[in-house]
Parts: structure tokens; sequence; C-alpha cells
């Protein structure tokens, strides 16, 4: 979150309106040599902080925090606390959601450390931003999330049974399918997969997460997925492989409109537009599912199946249980209903 800034002078009202200073303390001149390297790499390696998809996320949320400033002009960076709230505010008179607007406040923290300037952190500030984002939402001005819909087992079997044909793009889709149900992957981490994170052993196969959203330190999650008898992720694997070859790179590469496969990794949101696809084809409303509807199956599905949380757990990697709950409160909602026995 943006928070306001401890250089930050004091108006009537008790919020500053000045700017946050350039610099700091802490702040390095641009010297030459060496140092002038270890600068750069510090740089670099603050780019590397987050995820492909989250830097893309927060550039383009940048930009248009960039673009706002200008038209009303106002000065983007180093920004001043009453214009991160206002820009708040504005988002939610355009019924921004809620993720949406907290991940536009993450963005223009992030931009400001980037540049080497201090986002706004005074207590004062930090006040300023929160009673605003409070304000908003006792309002009701920000709108719920909307949650994509779980794609059921039976569903993706029906999904899986569409991608008909013995074509590369067909083979190479219901092998996503299967597996992004299997292993409850998210999008980012089905492109993210290479060929070496993948063993085959005899009850199924082992997959290794480099990095993923729990995991941006890269150390490494493995999960186990079964063989199966009715998505059969394995057999499908070793269909795609087959197809694919062996060489070293992404486990999932594009295909041309001629059918072969290039060297390229799929993108994130090409995984989302292959599931809105075969959902299409089977009735299901493509505007209702999404990259993550294949994981939320898989939790729902084994929550249906009696499942522990503990189980879930070590397949989804999640990191805060409540997160887990709703899933099994969602496939548990009209289990022994109070008013089974009466209504």
């Amino acid at each position: 979150m943006v928070h306001g800034n401890e250089d930050a002078a004091r108006s009537e009202g008790g919020v500053s309106m000045t700017a946050v200073s350039a610099t700091s303390p802490d702040t390095l001149a641009e010297p030459g040599g060496r140092l002038s390297e270890e600068i750069a790499a510090a740089r670099v390696y603050r780019t590397q902080a987050k995820a492909a998809n989250t830097l893309r996320a927060y550039t383009s949320d940048w930009v248009r925090f960039e673009g706002w400033c200008d038209e009303r002009g106002l000065t983007p960076l180093p920004a001043r606390t009453e214009a991160v709230a206002t820009y708040l505010a504005a988002l939610a008179l355009a019924g921004k959601a809620d993720t949406t607007i907290g991940r536009h406040l993450a963005a223009i923290g992030w931009k400001h450390r980037q540049a080497g300037d201090l986002p706004p952190t005074s207590r004062d500030a930090r006040r300023v931003i929160a009673d605003t984002l409070a304000g908003i939402r006792r309002e009701g001005r920000i709108r719920p999330s909307a949650r994509k819909a779980a794609i059921t087992a039976r569903e993706l079997a029906a999904m899986i049974a569409v991608a008909e044909g013995e074509g590369t793009r067909s083979i190479r889709d219901r092998a996503i399918l299967a597996l992004g149900l299997a292993a409850a992957l998210r999008r980012s981490e089905l492109v993210g997969l290479e060929l070496r994170d993948v063993e085959l052993v005899d009850k199924g196969l082992k997959l290794t997460l480099r990095y993923s959203k729990t995991d941006q330190e890269g150390e490494g999650q493995e999960i186990a997925v079964p063989a199966g008898k009715v998505l059969k992720p394995l057999e499908r694997l070793k269909a795609w492989l087959a197809v694919r070859g062996h060489g070293a790179g992404p486990l999932f590469y594009q295909i041309d409109p001629q059918g072969r496969p290039t060297d390229a990794p799929m993108s994130d949101r090409s995984i989302a537009r292959l599931i809105q696809k075969y959902a299409g084809r089977v009735g299901i409303d493509p505007e209702a599912v999404a990259g993550h509807s294949l994981r939320a199956g898989f939790l729902t599905e084994a929550s249906r199946n009696g499942a522990t949380i503990a189980k879930m757990q070590e397949v989804s990697r999640h990191k805060k249980v409540e997160v887990l709950l709703g899933y099994v409160r969602s496939a548990e909602l009209f289990d022994d209903h109070a008013g089974e026995g009466f209504l």
C-alpha cells in the first residue's frame, strides 16, 4: 500500500500537500566506476523482485496513474499523498473492483521504490489513504471482485472431449486442460513450466514449480499428480510430449496457424482464452470462467470428495488456510442444510 511521506509538512488540515522529496538521506549519487555498476545492478534486482505478470500489471497501472496526473497538472513521481487518495476515489467513481484499486495502489508504491523515491510513509499519510478507502467501502462505491466460476471434473471431461482430433493444437490443449486442473495450477504456473520440471513416475508424475505466487523467492515446490482414470493427466501429457519432443525449454509451446509448434512459450492470457474457447463449446458461459477456473475446480472437487484441508493445501500451496476454507464452504453449501428436513 502507498502511504504518506516522512518529509511531508503539515498543512492547516493536518494533511501535507507538498511533494515527496526525490531523494532521501540514503540516496546515492551517480558516480562512475564500480559503484555505478553496483547501483545499476541493485536497480535490476529490484525489478526482479516481482513476478513477470505482476510487473506487467503494475506497469500498466502506473501508466494510467501517470496519465491521470498529467491531465490534472499533478506530479506523479514523487506523488503527494492527497493526489494518491484522490486517484483512488476516481477509480471508485469509475466502478473499479476492490482488488483493482488495491493493485493500483501497490503499483504506485512499487514505481516509487523502483525510481529510488520514498513512497508516502508517514502515519498521517497512511491515515489519509486508509480513511479514503474506508469511506469508499462504507458508501459501497467499491464493487466486489467478481470470482470466476470453478470448472468441475465432469465439465472439464466434456471440454477435453470436444478438443477432438489428432492435430498438434488439440493434443496440446487436452494436456493443458487436464494438467491445469489436476495440479491446481495458476495460468502463470502453466506457462512457466519447463520440460525439466516434469518427472514421470509409476503412479503419475511430479511437477516442480520453480516460481509461483506463493514462492516469489524461487525455493521450488513439488506437486504430485496421479495418473488419473477420468481426466487422465498423465496420458494427455505423454501424448503432448510425443509431439513436442524432448528438447529443453517450455513445456507448452505456442503453435503457429499451420499447426506447427514454435519455440516460443505460451502467454498466461492464451491459457485463459483456451479455457474460454472450450468452455463455450460445451455450453458454459465463456465470460464466467478464466484461467483460475481450473485451480478453483480442483479445490471444489477435492472438498466434495472429502479431502482434508492439509491434503488440498499440498497441491494448491495456499499459505493461508482461510482461502482454502472458502472453497470448502462453497462446495458444502447445501450439505446438511438446516432446512433440509422441513423445506
